[in-house]
């Protein structure tokens, strides 16, 4: 059977092979005999250490079978030791890496203990099907009902009225299905336990007992006969309203003033007096059963709450016929009777078989065939080893198809890498803004994944999807690895497909944000840029429409100015500070005589040095951007993503630029002709007016090479200045800074006097 492998030692005796994959070196899984030896293969070569078994793409049934503990991890150990038990079992190991759902029965290593068990049990299934073949198949042993349907037992200790021979023990079993419970048999038919038997024979013991216990004490127990239940109910309906009523009358006996308080309401009455009374019932009722007096006497014929007539007259028919008023003692008189009854009904024991009737359960007591129906489990339950033998070749075969391909997945990632699988943890595919990715993960919590996701250096998209369809939710992070994100945000809107076809609504609710390309890098400083830019207009433009309909509301609301001290302290002038003037226009001269200086410097290069400023310039922006995404980009890793989805990833998962782009398909248009003929024309004339710039564009590039050949005899050369750079940068400073002294001292010539300070 398979068995978890505790802490096995690591042995490295045996002669691996190894591979790069993903840009690590892993081992290869090359032969049935690899998959024997996992035990020996040191645990810092596997690439997962534990997997979690839901939520992923795979066999379900298989991924319980490795979770041999039950905690909901698949690790090494439980791989280790379904492979072994795989390979043990039959003679070709090599079989296993095909991925057959079926062997043929001469590949069982009869010479194995578990292996002679399996090929007989093989055997067994083939005869109980009766089917004529040399191989078992996976779909052979999938249908229990098929398997067991002519067994009288399979050793499920259920047995169905098909393993009785006798007709009473037939009826007997559907009946103790029918009034204890059933249970489905391997068979698929409906059946008993042992628990169920003892049950039933413990409900009609006691059921009878419960009857024998009225029978002996009828006379106290049913003080009105057989109509003792009804008038029960009859006193409980009233039981509340009574004890109210006589309430009133103690009441009014201690102070008679309180009468008209405690009696019905004659305001409440005219309230509702205009509308429909048959429709007030309810409220009619609240008020009190009769009219309360100091006599406390309750009248049972006259002078009743109409709401309550019907009532009252049920309980005199069953309890007191012949009386017409009752006093609180001749109430309590009448509650008492009913103790012995109401014990009497909570000790009620086998309710289950009380619809049989009294006469049956008499009769099954009787006849007492309990112990022949016990040991018809018993014989059920000799046969349960053979019957766990058929089981487990379903589930050894389940082994047999699967754990190949597990394998790849969790020793070793061949699965990711090979564009012709999909491993286990790819959940489906995404359509999102002209393009599809592969690379979609399932996740429980969203946020906490993206805390630890970010780390992978991938650009994630989370998504909440739902299918109406399934009636079913889920959430998953997108990794993009090609195309444009300018149009991506939260609140988006796609379509996700899971590997089963299905289609499920998504909506973008969160967005991990990291390089996708090196080109999007390059030009990304310039969006920003060019966001920045929009945003500063788009908020000056909003600030400027706010501040003019702010006036608008102030004149059409009559606003009026400020007071007239108010206005004239605002336009007495500030006293003149000469030294802040001389500050600032000495800041302004020099900045001036800067851009002076870079301009003249600019104007002396050539149209070529204007070229390459302009490509320096855009490096030295861009290059920053370029150096930190391909770092990124060469580093991402699927790793961290795994790790917040209860993975326990051991080695590095890359995903390079090269890859990356396999998981993203960007959508491709072809060229189309167009049939409209003056769509065609347009086509003509753009393609003409484009021709024509580029050839105008060199053209003045040759004029322009031409005439610095002239001058200088190189077609790159402009014509050197006869002043040095240095003396135009000089004299334009000066220039510069001259009209700004000149007008600080004007400035300070025209300043009044400061008022003397007081």
């Amino acid at each position: 059977m398979l068995n978890s492998i505790q802490s096995p030692m690591e042995n490295k005796s045996y002669n691996w092979k190894f591979a790069s994959v993903g840009g690590e070196v892993r081992v290869k899984i090359t032969s049935g005999e690899d998959i024997a030896h996992l035990g020996e293969l040191d645990k810092k070569m596997w690439t997962v250490l534990s997997s979690p078994v839901h939520g992923l793409e795979f066999d379900q049934k298989f991924l319980d079978l490795l979770d041999t503990n039950k905690d909901g991890k698949i690790r090494t150990e439980e791989v280790i030791a379904a492979g072994k038990y795989v390979t043990d079992v039959i003679k070709n190991k090599d079989l296993v890496l095909n991925g057959d759902s079926s062997l043929p029965l001469s590949e069982f290593n009869e010479e194995s203990e578990e292996g002679k068990k399996l090929h007989d049990s093989a055997v067994q299934i083939l005869k109980n099907l009766k089917l004529e073949k040399d191989s078992i198949a996976l779909e052979d042993t999938e249908d229990n009902t098929k398997i067991f349907a002519e067994s009288k037992f399979n050793g499920d200790g259920i047995i169905t009225p098909a393993s009785a021979d006798e007709e009473a023990l037939k009826e007997l079993i559907t009946t103790i299905s029918e009034t204890i419970g059933k249970s489905a048999d391997r068979s698929g038919a409906d059946g008993v336990t042992a628990e169920n038997i003892e049950a039933f024979y413990t409900a009609c013991t006691d059921f009878k007992a419960w009857k024998d216990a009225a029978e002996e004490g009828k006379k106290d127990i049913f003080p009105f006969g057989d109509d003792t239940e009804a008038a029960l109910a009859a006193v409980d309906a009233l039981k509340d309203k009574v004890a109210d009523y006589f309430m009133r009358c103690k009441l009014i006996a201690f102070d008679e003033s309180a009468a008209e308080t405690l009696d019905m309401s004659i305001e409440k009455l005219g309230q509702i007096s205009a509308e429909d009374l048959s429709k007030k019932e309810a409220e009619i009722a609240s008020y009190p059963l009769a009219r309360p007096s100091k006599e406390g006497v309750l009248p049972l014929v006259k002078g009743l709450n109409p709401a309550w007539k019907a009532a009252v007259g049920v309980f005199k028919g069953l309890v007191a016929p012949e009386k017409d008023t009752l006093s609180e003692e001749e109430w309590n008189a009448i509650v008492g009777k009913f103790a012995a009854f109401s014990a009497w009904k909570d000790a009620k024991k086998g309710a289950e078989v009380e619809g049989l009737g009294l006469e049956a359960v008499e009769k099954v007591l009787k006849e007492n065939k309990k112990d022949a129906l016990l040991a018809l489990v018993e014989k059920d339950k000799e046969l349960e080893p053979e019957a766990l033998a058929i089981e487990a070749v379903g589930n050894f075969l389940r082994l047999f198809k699967n754990i190949k391909q597990y394998l790849d997945n969790y020793v070793n990632f061949t699965a990711f890498y090979d564009p012709d699988q999909k491993a286990v943890f790819q959940a489906g595919r995404l359509y999102i803004d002209q393009r599809s990715t592969d690379l979609c993960i399932r996740v429980e919590d969203m946020g906490k994944h993206a805390g630890i996701a970010g780390l992978s250096g991938m650009y994630i998209l989370y998504c909440a999807c739902s299918s109406k369809d399934l009636g079913k939710s889920m959430n998953i992070a997108a990794v993009l690895t090609k195309g444009k994100v300018d149009d991506l945000r939260v609140g988006k809107n796609a379509v996700f497909y899971d590997r089963n076809g299905n289609a499920w609504d998504a909506t973008v609710t969160q967005i991990v944000e990291n390089p996708i390309s090196l080109s999007q890098a390059f030009w990304a400083p310039y969006r920003k840029a060019a966001r920045w830019i929009s945003d500063k207009i788009d908020k000056a433009a909003a600030d400027k429409e706010a501040k003019g309909e702010g006036t608008l509301s102030k004149i059409t609301e009559g606003a009026t100015t400020a007071p007239a001290a108010g206005a004239e302290a605002a336009t007495k002038a500030a006293p003149f500070d000469i030294g802040k003037l001389a500050g600032i226009s000495i800041a302004v001269a020099a900045v001036s005589g800067v851009l002076v200086a870079i301009l003249a410097v600019l104007k002396s290069l050539s149209w070529w040095q204007w070229i390459v400023l302009i490509i320096a310039l855009m490096l030295i922006i861009s290059l920053p951007s370029v150096f930190i995404a391909w770092r990124k980009i060469r580093k991402r890793d699927l790793g961290p993503m795994l790790n917040a989805n209860g993975w326990a990833i051991n080695a590095s998962s890359l995903v390079n630029n090269k890859f990356g782009k396999t998981l993203t398909s960007v959508v491709k248009y072809p060229k189309l002709t167009a049939v409209d003929p003056e769509a065609r024309k347009r086509a003509h004339r753009r393609k003409a007016i484009i021709w024509i710039l580029i050839l105008a564009i060199l053209a003045c590039l040759g004029y322009c090479g031409w005439k610095n050949y002239e001058k200088t005899g190189n077609p790159f050369k402009c014509k050197v200045a006869e002043e040095p750079v240095e003396e135009v940068v000089e004299e334009a400073a000066t220039e510069a800074e001259a009209p700004a002294i000149e007008e600080v001292a004007a400035a300070a010539e025209e300043a009044p006097a400061e008022a003397p300070a007081e």
